[in-house]
């Protein structure tokens, strides 16, 4: 049965305008944190007097952390309120935050760390946000770019972070994270409603379980994997783990009543492909962050360093940032008179294209300027398609499950970016004064696997079906529908 409530008394509805702007400063909160501590692992042993190994779970943690909450998110807002679940979301940003703002300690800013990661269901929650409140029309523009805030917070994050760093005690990175979670709630607060379009449902607590033992398994063998040894006991048992409970969570999901994630939409063709090729995109993505912040610090005794400060290496990516924000909107007008399809291809082809620069073009700063803002371009047009396909081949009342399982098959292509660069970068080295720096060829081998990867986003997007009209899409016996959704 289908139940259409009354609108909301009280409380007037936001501006369309009003509405994207808040989700997609919400997002570039939630990917700037990601990005925030990173100029500060180096220095992290000293600071807190421990081990390389055990200050590397500040960024394990929030990876893991991200991973495990998004789809529980996702799944909890369609089912009690999408605006509640994004306040959630914020509220535990907010709670780490000024958690890691007030520890001197390992421990309490691990958990700090996880707390922020556990924000990350924000923007998926938000672009499913941005369907159920736009008039059709808008809704392209405003999916493409709070889908676009996953590249553009950490284009953002790392000038901030060298800034920081360079000129104030490291707390500084968590008290900026505090003040800027403070605004987000407010806004959400104040100004997002709560979505009309609402599933009644039984939480699948098991399958939460289950796929949150998968996804710690998978990300700790992508993540740690060099540290172990990619043929290491650790590893390997960290990936049986993930596959074999995988087999039976799979298993379960199937028959349980109400699924934490419907394994019958998500493995649709269209969805499955969309979600492999998110995968790819995110590590096209994420090589470029990577490959532009360690080569721009290299000594220029290495013969390809610029010995430039974090800051420089952050304005090296600033332009491609403000090229994603500035092309969003236009990835939006490509995918609605052609189709989101062609927009992915066209994107990944344009990163393809950037990282071939990339490769050839190296000699001068410059340069490398130009490659990255290439390569942030494709991104701009892919990240902006990838929603939209997933929300063309699912009804209203899974948005956000199905937007949050899109973004985490983004993440773990930034995950597998991550360990790709360290195991290239630690192999292909060049020695410089008795000291090892990652090679030239490192560079291109990283590079390469980009071009590889975006290609291959380009061949999933042309086995995608052409997506099927909305209305063949049924709502579910129970599915709770807003006035405004249907037209009153």
């Amino acid at each position: 049965m289908v139940v259409h409530p009354q609108p909301a008394q009280g409380r007037s509805r936001a501006a369309p305008a009003t509405v994207v702007a808040v989700m997609a400063y919400c997002g570039s909160a939630v990917a700037l944190m990601q990005t925030l501590v990173l100029p500060l692992l180096p220095q992290f042993p000293e600071l807190l007097k421990s081990s390389a190994s055990t200050t590397s779970w500040m960024a394990t943690s929030s990876l893991v952390a991200g991973a495990v909450c998004t789809p529980v998110l996702g799944r909890l807002g369609d089912m009690v309120g999408k605006r509640r679940m994004v306040l959630v979301s914020l509220a535990a940003m907010l709670a780490g935050s000024l958690l890691g703002a007030v520890s001197t300690g390992i421990v309490p800013l691990l958990i700090a760390r996880t707390m922020q990661g556990a924000s990350s269901g924000v923007i998926p929650i938000g672009i499913s946000i941005i369907r159920d409140e736009l008039p059709p029309e808008r809704v392209g523009g405003g999916i493409a770019l709070v889908s676009a805030t996953m590249g553009i917070g950490g284009g953002l994050g790392l000038p901030l972070a060298g800034v920081l760093v360079e000129n104030f005690d490291w707390h500084a990175v968590f008290w900026v994270s505090v003040a800027i979670s403070i605004v987000a709630i407010a806004l959400v607060f104040f100004v997002v409603p709560e979505s009309p379009v609402r599933t009644p449902a039984r939480f699948d607590v098991l399958g939460a379980a289950g796929l949150s033992v998968v996804l710690v398994a998978l990300l700790l063998a992508i993540s740690k994997g060099a540290d172990w040894g990619w043929l290491g006991r650790p590893t390997l048992a960290s990936l049986g783990v993930a596959g074999l409970t995988f087999a039976l969570w799979s298993r379960y999901e199937r028959r349980v009543k109400d699924p934490l994630v419907d394994l019958v939409t998500s493995t649709r063709r269209p969805i499955l492909l969309t979600n492999i090729a998110s995968t790819f995109v995110g590590f096209s993505m994420f090589a470029n962050f990577l490959g532009a912040i360690t080569v721009v610090q290299l000594p220029k005794t290495t013969g390809h360093g610029f010995e430039a400060s974090l800051v420089v290496a952050g304005l090296c990516l600033l332009p491609g940032t403000v090229a994603m924000i500035v092309l969003s909107p236009m990835s939006a007008r490509l995918s609605a008179a052609r189709s989101p399809r062609t927009t992915i291809i066209v994107g990944s082809l344009i990163v393809a294209a950037g990282y071939v620069l990339r490769i050839v073009l190296y000699q001068e700063l410059w340069q490398l300027v130009v490659g990255s803002l290439v390569v942030q371009c494709g991104v701009a047009f892919s990240f902006g398609a990838l929603p939209a396909m997933i929300m063309a081949n699912v009804p209203d009342h899974e948005t956000a499950a199905a937007n949050s399982l899109n973004a985490l098959s983004r993440s773990l292509g930034t995950s597998t970016a991550s360990a790709a660069s360290s195991a290239i970068m630690g192999a292909i080295t060049v020695t410089v004064a008795g000291i090892e720096y990652p090679g030239l060829h490192s560079f291109t081998v990283l590079y390469a696997l980009a071009i590889v990867a975006s290609l291959a986003a380009v061949l999933l997007a042309r086995a995608i079906p052409v997506p099927a009209p909305a209305s063949v899409i049924p709502l579910p016996e129970g599915a709770v529908l807003g006035a405004r959704a249907v037209g009153q």
